[in-house]
């Protein structure tokens, strides 16, 4: 008998309500946003080479715009399907979304590997997703413990392989705890690669 453990999941699905209409909304605000945002294009060009991201400026957009706030209604809905499925010992209201953040990814922009410490569930909502542009890569949590240990395959099953990447449509949603080490390749698009990013925290009361 064999025994599948420590099993990591990524959820992904659509907008349970018109993500169409939301899009073509978020599209024309990130627009604004990065054309008013002087701060986060200075902060931008230091830390995010070659696109523009709102982190280090406006990291709480779900309070800031009402467009982002109805986005953050629909991921709560979703976020409490994550949980039930990672079986979390925690309320439904537990999570909350803290931070929210804009992400804009011209020609040759990538996000090196990363995580999210301190947060429970992270994802993105993709505003735009052109074709030949990067989708999100994740790394098994476990391959710092690899210690002479062969590569896998390159026909191995997504549950024994070392790096897998989700190549998303516009409109799609990604969760993922917040631990899990993630980046985004160099978008080869001649267009512009628009995501929605997000924390949500464990409110304990």
């Amino acid at each position: 008998m064999n025994h599948i453990l420590f099993a990591s999941l990524v959820y992904q699905s659509r907008l349970n309500s018109r993500p169409a209409k939301i899009v073509s909304e978020l599209l024309i605000e990130a627009e604004q946003i990065k054309n008013a945002d002087k701060k986060g294009l200075s902060w931008s060009k230091k830390n995010y080479p070659g696109g523009y991201t709102s982190y280090g400026s406006m990291d709480q957009l779900h309070q800031l715009s009402s467009t982002f706030e109805k986005l953050r209604k629909e991921i709560d809905g979703h976020v409490v399907q994550f949980v039930s499925q990672l079986e979390m010992d925690i309320s439904s209201k537990a999570l909350q979304m803290n931070s929210c953040w804009l992400n804009i990814m011209p020609k040759g922009t990538s996000h090196s590997l990363h995580l999210h410490p301190l947060s429970v569930i992270s994802g993105s909502f993709y505003v735009e997703v052109p074709e030949n542009s990067s989708g999100i890569k994740f790394e098994d949590p476990r391959l710092m413990n690899f210690m002479a240990s062969p590569p896998r395959k390159k026909t191995a099953r997504l549950q024994n392989q070392n790096f897998f990447e989700i190549k998303p449509s516009a409109g799609d949603l990604i969760l993922f705890e917040s631990w899990m080490k993630h980046e985004v390749p160099r978008n080869k698009s001649n267009k512009n690669r628009i995501s929605i990013s997000f924390n949500y925290d464990w409110v304990k009361k």
